[in-house]
């Protein structure tokens, strides 16, 4: 995983436990999550809501699949969209922003990206960026990950990102 504008950390194999983790964090700071997803399609959300308990800090998600949606439910620009497609850092951060807002949270985290067949938005499959909106913050930070392997390894590499950048989001502030 490389950073843009924050630093990164792996997201390999080892990171089992990851939405047990994020939640525990959550759970003692008394603090809610909300997500927005597109390329994951709700993996994030059912990743963290096969925890028993999660709903004292999940708040909900919404997979913003489609360009427009992301728009439309989550606030992201719709100039900055026609200009760079949904695969951009930027993007990213205003997806986690929009989730953490419109869903009345105290974070947010985002995912969007390509996971195959093909290239979308000259972005090359495989290219993926999720971002954390922490509370009260004007900015997400937002992390590169690059996945190898086919559409489900990828997907499964987006969800372990970005649980992976909350947790250590939760673990620095």
């Amino acid at each position: 995983m490389s950073v843009l504008g924050g630093r990164g950390a792996s997201a390999g194999a080892d990171e089992a436990g990851l939405p047990e983790q994020v939640l525990a964090l959550l759970l003692a700071r008394g603090q809610t999550l909300a997500v927005a997803e597109s390329l994951t399609g709700g993996l994030v959300a059912a990743a963290l809501t096969g925890v028993p308990g999660a709903s004292r800090a999940f708040r909900g998600s919404v997979i913003a699949y489609a360009t427009e949606l992301k728009r439309e439910l989550l606030g992201v620009d719709g100039g900055l969209l026609a200009e760079r497609g949904a695969v951009d850092p930027e993007v990213a951060r205003q997806m986690a922003l929009g989730a953490r807002d419109r869903l009345g949270a105290d974070w947010g985290i985002s995912t969007t990206g390509v996971a195959g067949p093909g290239p979308q938005d000259g972005r090359p499959v495989g290219t993926v960026y999720t971002a954390v909106a922490a509370p009260g913050a004007v900015d997400a930070v937002a992390v590169r990950v690059t996945a190898d392997g086919d559409r489900a390894a990828i997907r499964t590499a987006s969800v372990r990102g970005a649980l992976t950048a909350l947790r250590n989001a939760l673990v620095e502030n």
